[in-house]
């Protein structure tokens, strides 16, 4: 979705619900009930059937947009409607109630209401703002090729740890193997690293290396052990290649980081959708269940 959307036709649908919200407004402090304004006056019934009507609507958004024949408008005209239109009835169900709440069947339809249209402003936001962080983020490349490049940069690392002591090669393979990107929705929203890798401790008894497993976020913890390694090195030839790691494991950070920003601004994208569609759903049953219990009580 582009910010074209929301300038539709000369922002054709935003002056649609503009003129709703005002008629709404004015219907409203116009209207003289004998009772506290609620949704049993005739313009509580008008609006309460209006914003029925309006949610109803919005709901078929999603069949227009996968009724790839259809003629009845364009789905950018749909979209551009149902984010002005949406936003609208706010008020036109806020008049209805006469902002009477209450612990029952018709709050929750209220309340379900609300967050339905606020997690569906949100999901503006993150469609006209987020496809422009990853384009700048990934720099004209897509995912595959960052992780292309990503693939390059290991074997690279391996082929000068190859010439190495053995303790090299084992932990830029670790490095390499305990790579997080991804993980759960809340690491992936966040952004956090819980890489982690395996690094040589000092000698075990025996004469072996005795390793252990330590967090790796930003690639911190074997850059820090590559740079002690340089740092006590007295080896010319090992010292160069020492720098040549340190050199590719800092590339492959900054891979990294433009991945995981990549994955993080993808979650977002889509993370909205998993309360805006099953609420949305959960909203039509709270307003059928609002409904009947209006015409059996009232």
């Amino acid at each position: 979705m582009q910010p074209s959307i929301l300038a539709y036709r000369g922002s054709r649908y935003l002056w649609v619900s503009l003129a709703v919200c005002v008629a709404a407004i004015a219907a409203y402090a116009w209207h003289s009930p004998d009772e506290p304004p609620n949704g049993g006056t005739w313009l509580g019934l008008a609006l309460g059937t209006l914003a029925a009507a309006l949610i109803l609507w919005l709901m078929s958004f999603g069949i227009r947009k996968r009724a790839y024949a259809s003629n009845a408008g364009t789905v950018q005209g749909w979209l551009s409607a149902h984010i002005y239109l949406g936003a609208s009835l706010l008020v036109v169900a806020t008049l209805h109630a006469g902002f009477q709440v209450g612990w029952n069947v018709h709050t929750l339809a209220y309340a379900l209401m609300w967050i339905v249209v606020v997690s569906g402003v949100f999901g503006v936001f993150v469609y006209v703002r987020y496809p422009q962080f990853l384009s700048s983020n990934r720099a004209s490349q897509t995912t595959a090729q960052l992780l292309g490049d990503l693939a390059d940069l290991d074997m690279r690392c391996l082929r000068v740890a190859g010439d190495m002591p053995a303790e090299f090669g084992e932990a830029l393979r670790s490095n390499r193997d305990r790579t997080q990107l991804g993980g759960t929705a809340v690491a992936l929203l966040a952004g956090h690293d819980r890489s982690r890798v395996v690094l040589p401790a000092g000698h075990a008894g025996g004469g072996g290396l005795s390793l252990r497993q330590v967090a790796n976020p930003e690639q911190a913890a074997v850059l820090d052990w590559l740079g002690e390694r340089l740092a006590a090195s007295a080896d010319g030839a090992r010292s160069r290649k020492l720098q040549e790691l340190l050199s590719l494991v800092g590339a492959r950070r900054t891979l990294l980081g433009r991945l995981r920003r990549d994955a993080q601004l993808k979650a977002w994208l889509e993370i909205w959708l998993y309360v805006h569609v099953p609420l949305s759903f959960g909203l039509l049953a709270a307003l059928l269940a609002h409904v009947l219990a209006v015409f059996i009580y009232w």
